[in-house]
């Protein structure tokens, strides 16, 4: 049977996801929470508060600047010298090695537990640095600290775990993973199926993990798993040697091939009860959820590196390659290359500059931290298809070029963190949710004690019947209705910026209306209707992402960033509107494109370069 578009078993399942989001809502003070989020009031409320998207500056020194320093120089001299890689082709032990005398694992752990204590905003910032030069270097950071061990620990862990555990994870003597994924458990975390049961002192853990990061012996992991029917994590130290108890689960990944990425098999495999993190509210689903939110932003702020990477390749080979006479970096097609991939840096700088802020700043971020994610995974596939292997050309697929060797790595982030649609629907059910508790729960629970399947308002007897569940609703739909404009006047704004913040202001004017009319139309079966979710869902997170550029791009001050905002808020206005793009446009492509063919994108500086393969000169 089919309950509001839902089987039982579906409906069971999604309602403990719902329970799980609730528990990870309750963590935070009320101001922090979704429905006090900048993205939740910016459609909503009739005012966008402009001043949550527009983080404050951030150059007051901090203690783990040092730090962040020493380890940035220390990937850039391990690279350099080769020394950065094994045999393998893995990232080096005496790589890690170095990264952890100057602090680099340490740095979201706590100063008293040995660690640098550095702000999110601090860390996602050296991220994007980090990538630059090498990002694996910059993801194994990301998996330790944010959805590793560290995370869990520093929130969940009682005093005595955290003694026990952090400082050896700030250290570096344990890099972390987290171990949650399963072969049947993916985006659907209630099909996990890995069980532990207490036997003494011990949890006996019999399951199997799939693609966990991290997993090979001697680290350390968070292990998920069902213990007495409820979710729960456990810390677990993998031994140094396999044994009957556990075996590590190699096979073929084309991505992530300069760290390891394994299954684990469990066999009754012993971990100490004491090792069990207990959340004030929730279970262990509530600690898996809480990280994902520093890794989604430590995703964005890793693929604007390695979009920088990819421009920084890109500038000397249009310099160099000419066809019929001329260089490439004259051709009109070349140009738009370069000036989208400055766009795509750009928004990904804002993004994460913003994201990693408000979780400075308590906030959960579960929608902007979406966005982010969403925005920097498909920007790097964008940037890696569309601009860097077509300019680049058959060497794209030479060994030893950074596209040929890296095309997974470039790829797989759109699946990191939740896959982007996936997300995107639950971008939705977040951003809906208060709204359809306060206008369509009533209703469905009056069509519920009336028998009646589906509203029809052009039904007189339905109006009837629900008349006072409608006429809530109906003062709703007046108030939009006479609603005036979002718009704001911001003082100081750049008047070329100016025009795509009112435009992303009308957006959010008119957010409310489709929202709640796709809620009327699909009723109950809302669920069922993925594509016009997903959609929808797009739209809000382009007018997102339009006002967060051009508000981050006006701060800087920069003319080349200045003009790359500019470029993708157009692309979005284009993308929203499906308007076509102007003479106007692609002569400020062009311009643009010839600042940074000039050196004077300052973000690129003291980026390395590769040589250039195959010259025919």
């Amino acid at each position: 049977m089919r309950l509001g578009g839902k089987g039982e078993e579906e409906a069971r399942r999604t309602g403990a996801v719902d329970t799980a989001d609730d528990q990870v809502e309750s963590l935070f003070a009320p101001q922090y929470q979704t429905v006090n989020s900048p993205i939740h009031r910016a459609v909503w409320d009739s005012r966008v508060p402009v001043e949550l998207f527009a983080p404050p500056s951030d150059s007051t020194p901090h203690t783990c600047d040092a730090a962040i320093q020493r380890s940035i120089d220390i990937v850039f001299r391990t690279r350099q010298d080769g020394s950065i890689y094994d045999e393998t082709g893995r990232l080096s032990q005496k790589a890690f090695d170095q990264m952890a005398e100057a602090g680099y694992w340490g740095m979201l752990v706590d100063r008293k537990y040995g660690g640098e204590g550095a702000p999110f905003r601090r860390f996602a910032r050296m991220l994007t640095r980090i990538a630059t030069i090498e990002a694996t270097m910059a993801g194994t950071a990301s998996v330790h600290g944010c959805i590793g061990a560290v995370d869990p620990l520093r929130t969940f862990g009682n005093p005595e775990q955290k003694e026990r555990f952090l400082p050896r994870l700030a250290s570096g003597e344990c890099l972390s993973g987290f171990a949650l994924t399963e072969p049947a458990a993916g985006s659907d975390l209630t099909a996990l199926r890995t069980k532990a049961e207490l036997c003494g002192d011990y949890y006996e853990v019999t399951g199997e993990k799939l693609f966990i990061t991290n997993a090979i012996p001697g680290r350390m992991i968070g292990l998920v798993c069902m213990i007495d029917g409820a979710t729960a994590v456990l810390i677990a130290d993998l031994p140094k040697q396999e044994n009957g108890e556990w075996q590590v689960v190699p096979y073929g990944l084309h991505a992530l091939q300069h760290t390891f990425n394994n299954g684990l098999n469990f066999n009754r495999f012993r971990v100490p009860k004491e090792n069990r993190l207990f959340p004030a509210t929730g279970d262990g689903l509530t600690i898996a959820y809480h990280g994902l939110n520093l890794g989604r932003t430590a995703l964005c702020a890793s693929a604007a590196g390695v979009m920088r990477q990819m421009l920084v390749s890109v500038l000397p080979w249009a310099d160099f390659r000419r066809t019929y006479g001329a260089k490439i970096n004259t051709r009109e097609l070349v140009k738009r290359r370069i000036a989208r991939l400055a766009a795509l840096i750009t928004g990904a700088d804002a993004l994460t500059e913003w994201c990693s802020w408000l979780i400075d700043a308590g906030y959960r971020g579960e929608l902007e931290c979406v966005v982010a994610k969403i925005f920097g995974s498909e920007s790097l596939k964008e940037a890696a298809i569309e601009l860097f292997m077509k300019t680049h050309g058959g060497r794209s697929f030479l060994k030893g070029h950074p596209f040929g060797d890296n095309v997974y790595d470039f790829l797989a982030p759109c699946i990191y963190e939740g896959e982007g649609e996936m997300l995107g629907m639950a971008f939705f059910k977040s951003l809906a949710k208060q709204h359809g508790m306060a206008y369509f729960e009533p209703i469905g629970k009056a069509l519920h004690r009336n028998n009646m399947k589906t509203f029809n308002p052009a039904n007189p007897l339905h109006a009837w019947r629900l008349r006072n569940e409608m006429l809530s609703y109906a003062k709703w739909t007046m108030g939009q209705k006479l609603a005036g404009s979002k718009r704001q006047v911001i003082p100081g704004m750049n008047p070329v910026l100016a025009k795509h913040v009112d435009f992303a202001l009308d957006m959010f004017g008119k957010h409310p209306r489709e929202l709640s009319s796709i809620m009327v139309k699909h009723q109950l079966r809302l669920p069922d209707r993925q594509c016009r979710i997903a959609e929808l869902s797009q739209r809000v997170q382009d007018t997102v992402v339009m006002l967060v550029t051009a508000l981050y791009a006006n701060q800087q001050k920069d003319e080349v960033v200045i003009a790359a905002a500019d470029i993708l808020c157009d692309d979005l206005r284009r993308k929203l509107t499906g308007q076509r793009p102007s003479d106007g446009y692609f002569r400020s492509v062009g311009k643009l494109a010839d600042m940074i063919i000039d050196g004077r994108y300052e973000t690129l500086k003291g980026i390395p370069t590769l040589p250039i393969m195959r010259t025919y000169d």
